[in-house]
């Protein structure tokens, strides 16, 4: 993995355990790399024959020119996060797939159903894409609101988007069946503020966090409260990771022992 920083990532605790629950010959490593240095990175990773990348802040949309974007990545603005077969290399977004899947492990159905994005961002766009491709009616509310309409605006070449400005949120929360934070806020529960509370939320709804840890923020923290439904980020991680390992490999990852060795990190804490 190559970002700024990296030290935080646990990327290697769970790809560096489902290696050893398969047996593979293979390790993660992660490496601090500052979009100045990220082409000669990748040179150096061709060179040294790596298998595959993961790319994280503030690289996703720096590798135009070193490799060559997928469809979604294309599509969503050449934010890559996995790269595959560094010799002739292909950029893959995951953001999106691991959102979905992270929703589907808990019954959610895509098709159909109103689904709240908060933020505008990279994690934002990938997963925003997904969810209208796959049948959501999306809106995306954003502190700026010209963010929020450009991101809609990309997003409508593939399904139904709307962007809106976070003044609306008291509305917009009581009709959405899923709420997804791709922000920070809310990372430091203690302190922080969040962008939604529990009398803007019920029972029944989705809510969706993809930040990991903590592994309760301020937004779910208070959807308990409100008795909805809490998914963490946890999930999402650990089934981009799964994505990626399928995608250098091959070979179908023990997601069950990835995402055990996450907790069991995070638990620690």
């Amino acid at each position: 993995m190559f970002g700024d920083p990296v030290e935080h990532s646990l990327s290697p605790v769970m790809h560096n355990a489902a290696y050893k629950a398969l047996g593979m010959d293979c390790e993660y490593h992660k490496f601090r790399v500052t979009p100045d240095d990220l082409e000669g990175a990748i040179k150096g990773a061709r060179a040294m024959g790596f298998g595959g990348l993961n790319l994280t802040i503030p690289l996703k949309e720096k590798s135009l020119g070193s490799v060559e974007p997928d469809t979604m990545a294309q599509a969503i603005g050449f934010s890559d996060d996995t790269i595959a077969g560094i010799t002739g290399s292909v950029g893959h977004n995951t953001d999106g797939i691991g959102a979905v899947k992270a929703l589907a492990a808990y019954g959610v159905d895509i098709p159909g159903s109103r689904v709240l994005i908060l933020g505008a961002g990279g994690a934002a766009r990938a997963v925003a894409y997904q969810l209208a491709k796959d049948g959501a009616r999306v809106t995306i509310a954003n502190r700026t609101l010209g963010k929020a309409q450009e991101l809609a605006g990309n997003v409508r070449s593939v399904g139904d988007a709307n962007g809106t400005g976070l003044e609306e949120l008291p509305g917009l929360t009581a009709d959405a069946d899923i709420i997804i934070n791709t922000t920070s806020v809310g990372m430091h529960p203690d302190t922080d503020r969040t962008l939604v509370t529990a009398d803007m939320m019920h029972a029944g709804q989705v809510i969706f966090d993809i930040v990991y840890s903590p592994l309760n923020t301020r937004l779910l923290l208070e959807a308990k409260k409100a008795g909805a439904v809490t998914i963490d980020g946890i999930r999402m991680l650990v089934l981009q990771g799964a994505e990626s390992f399928r995608i250098w490999t091959g070979i179908e990852p023990p997601v069950g022992v990835m995402e055990q060795a996450v907790r069991d990190v995070l638990g620690s804490k």
